[in-house]
């Protein structure tokens, strides 16, 4: 399958334009200026050739990681898509200046054999290059520097920046290709960056590079230095692993890369392992929100099944992660599971990751908070309660700002006699051989029309995912031409597809009901036992304390108040996007507990337990998104409510 994306994919309303709207106003020049303030262009000016040993001694490098770099790559990645838009608002010469200020200083510095990393062409330094593949990045750096090169050229036709993406890459491929050092870089990320710089140049050396570092990783030959093997996913090759494992950013970027090499490579061993790798992760680790990562400690997955609420560590860098991998498993599969997952990832795990201002981050992703529960990346020695605005290890933002920017190359798919729409939202569709214009609601309701404009003159197929929380038996689709409505398919494997000669003009429309569900979790999965999730279409919910006139650890929801549930449209305040869905529940209040930590079990006939009784109160709660929270003043909230 051919993703479309670019300006074949525009999405013209909704909550995602929404989205990139507020990306383009705020959380774009927010990045650029916190670039700014945190040193990252000093740290590539003082490396100019005119600048003297002395004056760049007095300047020191700034920040307290060597991979510092990528947060620039990331936010010219977006940049790239953000100019090409045809729309001008007024706002984009910030964008331009700052595009253009860093691409020259970045063909400046490059060293003379291709080199680049401010960090280590430090003449200063107390590490060579390449010395440090555990902790230096430098392959990290490459792999993001190619995919804003790639970004940039596609999008813009600027080839600059792709010079020197190629020269560097020709320099790893020259160090550790077929015949050079046999050795991986401690955070992969880089070998989906070099497939996708052979598929923009043509270059074999550089898929044969991906595909060489793919099989490379799992020998131990990456220095832990005190984090175990498992943490870089170098302790078994990856065909061998049972279960995702390690830091959970490193695994998805780990496993999109691969997927990336399947595709080009066409490898069903590699295939195989994915599949088995993906559908374990589903099952044991991901979670209720599309989070991945249950470890603070190391910021990795964790065991199966170990999925605590308000340890939740859920790195809004895993998510994209999960998401990039998410998607390249579709373009190998056709499977509807696999944006089924990105859908669920995108208005949760990921969404939450940013403020409704646009200004400000979480890093982690708790599906709970408790009242003192703090927000930090792991290195600060305190944090915010709840997001920041940035971070001394600032890798989320700048991967907010790119991801947010590229949103529409990840809904819609083509292959010969057929076009696949994987995702909705309110957007114009050039495919080779269709096009199509989408109008929905989505994700605030399941109602979509599609509306042909151009399609071949023979039959085609137009497909439409069928999301997985959808009742197949609920679905329905219609298809209107010159006046006429016929019902059109049963669901097949996620999808309703549609095989006829259309004319412009003629329309699909399709209605996903979205009644208010209550998830509970598998009874191995100890966190939550107990406990109930709410949820409507793909949107998860959770209760904040402003919205609870009790405690949110005393109420208790069953499947009678799910039942009961009501939706309001919320309106245009606190963080909740304008039009949302809330979702209102008359929940029990428990009585209040024992104050004991641990009280003794009762074991007589009808003994009472300690700090329970049979009178409860009832209280009104409302719910809202779970990517809405944490913009009102910090409070418990709860995603997992109590359900006894």
């Amino acid at each position: 399958m051919t993703p479309l994306g670019g300006s074949r994919v525009r999405i013209t309303g909704g909550l995602l334009a929404d989205w990139q709207r507020r990306n383009r106003e705020a959380t774009a020049p927010h990045t650029l200026e916190q670039l700014r303030k945190a040193g990252n262009l000093d740290n590539l000016r003082r490396l100019l050739p005119e600048v003297s040993d002395e004056k760049r001694q007095d300047t020191p490098y700034r920040g307290r990681y060597p991979f510092l770099d990528t947060d620039l790559y990331k936010t010219l990645e977006g940049l790239a898509y953000e100019l090409a838009r045809p729309d001008d608002d007024g706002g984009r010469q910030a964008m331009r200046d700052f595009y253009e200020e860093t691409v020259d200083l970045l063909e400046r510095v490059q060293a003379p054999d291709g080199y680049l990393n401010s960090f280590f062409q430090d003449p200063d330094c107390a590490k060579a290059p390449w010395e440090d593949l555990s902790w230096g990045h430098e392959m990290y750096n490459l792999g993001h520097l190619i995919q804003a090169a790639v970004a940039a050229h596609r999008q813009l036709g600027d080839k600059r920046l792709l010079d020197v993406a190629v020269r560097f890459a020709d320099l790893v491929v020259e160090r550790y290709g077929p015949q050079g050092e046999d050795a991986v870089c401690g955070h992969p990320e880089v070998e989906m960056a070099l497939v996708e710089l052979y598929r923009e140049t043509g270059d074999e050396r550089y898929l044969t590079q991906a595909r060489l570092f793919v099989d490379r990783r799992g020998r131990g030959t990456v220095p832990s230095r005190g984090m175990g093997s498992a943490y870089f996913q170098d302790h078994l090759p990856l065909r061998e692993l049972p279960s995702v494992t390690g830091h959970a950013v490193r695994m998805a970027y780990l496993a999109a890369g691969a997927t990336d090499v399947f595709l080009e490579t066409g490898d069903r061993t590699l295939l195989d392992a994915l599949r088995r790798l993906w559908d374990d992760m589903v099952a044991t680790k991901l979670y209720v929100t599309g989070g991945l990562g249950s470890r603070h400690s190391d910021e990795a997955v964790g065991d199966r099944y170990e999925l605590p609420s308000e340890r939740s560590y859920s790195e809004t860098c895993a998510a994209i992660g999960t998401m990039q991998w998410a998607w390249r498993m579709f373009l190998a599969t056709g499977d509807a599971r696999y944006p089924d997952v990105l859908e669920r990832v995108l208005y949760n795990a990921f969404a939450v990751g940013l403020s409704a201002d646009g200004r400000a981050f979480f890093y982690d992703n708790p599906l709970q908070r408790r009242p003192d529960h703090e927000q930090r990346s792991g290195a600060e020695e305190g944090g915010e309660p709840l997001r920041q605005a940035w971070f001394s290890c600032p890798c989320c933002p700048p991967n907010v700002v790119r991801w947010m920017a590229q949103l529409a190359d990840f809904l819609v798919a083509e292959r010969p006699g057929e076009l696949l729409v994987a995702g909705y939202a309110q957007a114009g569709v050039d495919g080779a051989e269709a096009a199509l214009d989408m109008a929905t609601g989505y994700p605030w309701d399941g109602e979509v029309r599609l509306t042909v404009r151009r399609a071949p003159d023979e039959p085609y197929r137009i497909s439409l995912r069928v999301p997985g929380w959808a009742d197949p038996g609920q679905v329905r689709l219609t298809v209107g031409t010159a006046g006429e409505e016929t019902a059109a398919g049963d669901v097949s494997d996620g999808w309703l597809t549609v095989e006829r000669r259309w004319r412009p003009g003629d329309e699909l429309r399709l209605s996903l009901p979205m009644p208010v569900r209550g998830h509970v979790s598998h009874p191995y999965l100890d966190a939550t036992r107990g406990t109930v999730a709410v949820a409507r279409g793909p949107l998860v919910y959770c209760v904040e304390q402003q919205d609870c006139p009790a405690g949110v650890d005393d109420v208790v929801i069953g499947a009678e108040h799910i039942a009961a549930a009501r939706t309001a449209v919320a309106p245009e305040s606190d963080g909740v996007p304008s039009g949302a869905p809330l979702i209102g529940v008359t929940a029990d209040v428990a009585p209040p507990p024992s104050p004991e930590l641990y009280p003794v079990l009762a074991t007589g006939p009808q003994q009472a337990q300690p700090g329970t009784g049979t009178d409860t109160d009832t209280a009104e709660l409302t719910l809202v998104p779970y990517f809405a929270w944490g913009n009102r003043e910090p409070g418990p909230m709860r995603v997992w409510i109590r359900n006894t």
